[in-house]
Parts: structure tokens; C-alpha cells; sequence
């Protein structure tokens, strides 16, 4: 019995023991550091690049991606997390990556970029090791696959293939570039590196050319509405705040600059600040649809405008009017400049700036065109079938701003937490193509945003048949009010008329 008493003893010892080394362990063990920025990372690993190359930019970002994964199988998820977040704020966003993929690839591709991010942090919140494995291979196979278009194969980046074997594993699998390959690549220069008059006039006519045709249909169709509806004088308004909107969004660069350049992860505010500012103007639009759309008959706009003084929208549509130009404007108006911050930078170590001033006059072109098509080639449409169409293009603009402001939430982390699957659906929504045209119109293959689009849209079909109803029974009563008048004045044939007006008239 002592006996036994002695083997437990030693046994329950020994477990003791093992449980205090154990615990000792895991208090000994740290998160894997890493480096938050391009910044600082370069000098680290590439300490002789002169310029920034993406190639070296994405094997910088990997490591980040790396150092993540170990965190978060060791249970550190506030460090895995930020190992997410940065990759994106510290390196992809700040180092021109993102510029240059949307001005250079195709925006949808700097989308579905950012759209792996998200899904990054998504793993870590729910901390599934699996999720952040499969989300960062499609990252890593997207970044070096874009790094071998954007920039030259470097001496630098070919030695780390050489060293980093694990790297050199998966990058030849993802790519199909070996040793070989790659030390041929880097001995070829290629003539449309980052500050090329080339790379420098399509990066500046492609970023200021997407971000303005939103506004450009906003204004132009809000200007081409108040000519066509007699208010002429009113389109000074839009102007103005069109105006206001460029003068504030080079505060709000300056102040996003200074903000960035202090902490890297403050880019997450200017995705916020987008995202809102998005959903805002569609809450404009959508009034500004239906009160366009509620004056399309002829004899109702004849009647709203008798009320008016001197032939004018009513202050509050004057100021809806006006400050939807500002919000399209506005939008993106910021990031516009900080994209070209560094493009004109780049250019002043290539080619020089004037490349990129010309880009930006060609861009300017194609709005100005756009913009004259709208104003003056929809205002010889008749009455009430223009007055529908401009209703229907300020509703696909808030369906657009909608998905473009849901997503900028997404980019900017302030929907990690919102986890949207609907069976049989959201599997047929993310086989949404991803391309250009419908990046301009914010459709992308995400519950998260087709989901409240849709919604939207059915919102507005009620809305649309229940103004076309109000509009129809508004005429009636006008003209029952014009027979009755015309009753009381005892003229049997102006009541025939009034009564038998005929329908053509719109």
C-alpha cells in the first residue's frame, strides 16, 4: 500500500513538473514580430534598391502574411491581425502597388486585392488558421503575379529566391518562374518601369478618368435637368459645389497625408471616411431620383412651376441638387490627389512630370466630351421621357455609390464582423465577373454588396410605380380642376376641351 502510495506520489511529481515546463513554455513564448511598413522593411531586405519594385514590395508583404500565420497559430490574434491590416495600409496601399494595379492592370483586380485583405482579417477575427492559409495563397499568388507586370525582375529579388528556399517553393509553383527564369528576367530591362513617360501619362489618364466619370454623369445630368426644366440660373449651384468639393478634397489629402505619414494604419479612416461620404450621396440621389421622377408629367411640372417664384426649384432641390455635386466630387476627390502625389514623384526620377500633366489633360478630355454629350444631347430629348431618364441615371448612381461605399467600409476594416451567406445565393453571386465597367457601377461579387443593391433597386421599382400612379391621378385632378373652372365661367367648349385633352400630351 506505501508502495503505491510512493508510484502515485512520484507520478502526480512528475506531472507537476511537466505542467510547471509546459506553463513556463508557453509564458516564454512571443508573438513573431514583423515589420509594419514598406519603409521599414526595405532597408532590411533589400538595402541596396534604389527605387521600390513591386516584386521586392510582395516578397516584403509575404513576410508580414508569414508572421501572421505564426501568430495566429500561436494563439496571438491582436499581433495576426495587425499583420493582416498592415500588409495592406503599411505596404500595399502607401508603396504605389495599388496605384499602379488599378492604373495599369484594371481596377476590378485592385479590387479583388482588396477584397483578400478583408478576407485575411475575416480569419483572424474568427480564428480559423485554415481560412488565413487559404486567403493569403490567393493573396500572395495575386501580388507576385501583378509584381512580374508592374516592375523589372531585380538582382536583389533573384538572391532571395536563391536564400529563401521555402519562398522559392511556392513562388515557382505560383508563377512557373524557376532560378533560370528569373536571372534572365532581371537581365532584361523593360522600358515601362514606374516614372516612363508611359507608365506616368497611364497612370495619371486612367486614375483621375475612372474616379471622375461617376461625378462627371452626377453633374451632367443634374445640369442638363435644371437647363431642360427652365432653371438655367440654378446651375451655378452645381458649380459651386462642385467647386467646394475639389477646394476641400486637397484639405482633406494634406490631412490624410499628415495623418498616414505618423501611422500607416490610419489609412483605415480615409476607406471610412469614403465609404460614408458614398452612402450619403445615395441618400441624396434617391431623393433627388424620385423628385425628378415625380415632375415628369408635363401638366404636373407646368403646375409646380406656377407655385415657384420665378420659375425655380425650391430651396431645399436647389441645395439637394448642388451638394449632390459636391458628394460626387468629393467622394473621391482626395484619394484622386493622393494617387498623384506619388505618380508626379515617380515621374520627377524617370521621364519628368510633364507626362503626367499631359495624362491628366487627356483625362480631362474624355469628361469634358461625356460631360458636353449628357448636357446637350439629352436636353432635345421631350419632357417627360428626358425627366425619366436623368430619374434613372441618378438611381444607378446611388445603386453604384451603394456597392462602391460598401465596399470602401470593407477595405477600411469596419466590417469585419459582418459575416452575410445566403444559401443557394451568395455562391451564384461571387461567380460575378470581376472587370472594369462594372467596378464603375460598385457590382461586385460579394453578398455584402449585391445584397443591399438589390434591395435598393426593388425600393426603387415600388417607388417608380407609385410616382408614375401620384403623377397620372395629379393630372387628372388638374384637369378636373380646368373643367370645373371652366364650368363656373359658363364656357361649355373650353369644358370640352379641358375634358378631352388628349393623352399625347406629356
Amino acid at each position: 500500500m506505501t508502495s503505491q502510495i510512493k508510484r502515485v506520489s512520484a507520478l502526480a511529481a512528475v506531472l507537476m513538473i511537466l505542467a510547471a515546463v509546459c506553463c513556463v513554455n508557453i509564458s516564454a513564448a512571443e508573438a513573431t514580430p514583423f515589420y509594419a511598413t514598406w519603409e521599414e522593411a526595405k532597408p532590411v531586405y533589400f538595402p541596396d534598391s534604389t527605387s521600390t519594385n513591386m516584386n521586392e514590395v510582395a516578397y516584403a508583404i509575404d513576410k508580414v502574411i508569414e508572421a501572421g500565420h505564426h501568430n495566429l497559430e500561436n494563439g496571438f490574434t491582436d499581433e495576426a491581425y495587425q499583420c493582416a491590416q498592415q500588409g495592406y495600409y503599411g505596404y500595399y496601399e502607401v508603396c504605389g502597388f495599388e496605384r499602379r494595379t488599378m492604373a495599369e492592370i484594371s481596377g476590378a483586380r485592385k479590387n479583388e486585392v482588396e477584397f483578400i485583405y478583408r478576407d485575411l482579417r475575416k480569419a483572424v477575427k474568427n480564428n480559423s488558421l485554415a481560412d488565413y492559409d487559404d486567403a493569403s495563397t490567393r493573396l500572395r499568388t495575386d501580388l507576385y503575379q501583378d509584381a512580374l507586370l508592374l516592375s523589372d525582375v531585380t538582382p536583389a529579388f533573384v538572391e532571395k529566391y536563391t536564400s529563401d528556399k521555402e519562398f522559392a517553393s511556392y513562388y515557382t509553383r505560383i508563377t512557373g518562374n524557376d532560378q533560370a527564369k528569373l536571372e534572365q528576367m532581371a537581365g532584361v530591362q523593360r522600358t515601362n518601369a514606374a516614372g516612363s513617360a508611359a507608365s506616368s501619362f497611364v497612370q495619371a489618364f486612367i486614375i483621375l478618368l475612372r474616379e471622375g466619370l461617376e461625378a462627371i454623369l452626377v453633374i451632367g445630368g443634374i445640369v442638363a435637368y435644371l437647363i431642360k426644366s427652365g432653371n438655367k440660373k440654378q446651375v451655378r449651384s452645381v458649380y459651386i459645389g462642385s467647386l467646394f468639393a475639389i477646394a476641400l478634397s486637397f484639405v482633406a489629402a494634406w490631412a490624410l497625408g499628415v495623418i498616414k505619414n505618423a501611422n500607416a494604419a490610419a489609412g483605415a479612416n480615409q476607406e471610412i471616411i469614403e465609404g460614408v461620404t458614398a452612402l450619403l450621396a445615395v441618400a441624396v440621389l434617391f431623393y433627388v431620383s424620385n423628385w425628378m421622377l415625380s415632375k415628369s408629367e408635363t401638366e404636373v411640372w407646368q403646375n409646380y412651376l406656377n407655385k415657384q417664384v420665378e420659375s425655380s426649384v425650391s430651396k431645399g432641390s436647389m441645395f439637394a441638387l448642388g451638394f449632390t455635386a459636391f458628394l460626387a466630387v468629393f467622394r473621391e476627390g482626395a484619394e484622386v490627389i493622393l494617387f498623384y502625389q506619388p505618380i508626379i514623384s515617380d515621374a520627377q526620377k524617370g521621364e519628368g512630370v510633364g507626362y503626367v500633366w499631359l495624362g491628366v489633360l487627356a483625362a480631362v478630355v474624355v469628361l469634358v466630351i461625356v460631360y458636353i454629350a449628357i448636357r446637350y444631347f439629352s436636353v432635345k430629348l421631350p419632357l417627360k421621357p428626358f425627366f425619366i431618364a436623368t430619374s434613372i441615371l441618378m438611381a444607378v448612381m446611388s445603386i453604384a455609390f451603394l456597392g462602391s461605399g460598401i465596399k470602401e467600409l470593407i477595405e477600411g476594416g469596419a466590417l469585419d464582423n459582418v459575416n452575410i451567406y445566403i444559401p443557394g445565393l451568395t455562391p451564384l453571386i461571387e461567380k460575378i465577373p470581376t472587370n472594369d465597367v462594372l467596378d464603375i457601377f460598385g457590382i461586385y461579387p460579394h453578398t455584402e454588396t449585391i445584397v443591399p443593391q438589390f434591395i435598393l433597386l426593388v425600393v426603387y421599382i415600388i417607388l417608380f410605380i407609385v410616382q408614375i400612379r401620384r403623377s397620372q391621378k395629379l393630372k387628372r385632378e388638374l384637369r378636373e380642376q380646368q373643367a370645373k373652372a371652366a364650368l363656373e365661367q359658363e364656357s361649355p367648349e373650353t369644358v370640352n376641351q379641358a375634358v378631352n385633352q388628349p393623352e399625347s400630351i406629356k
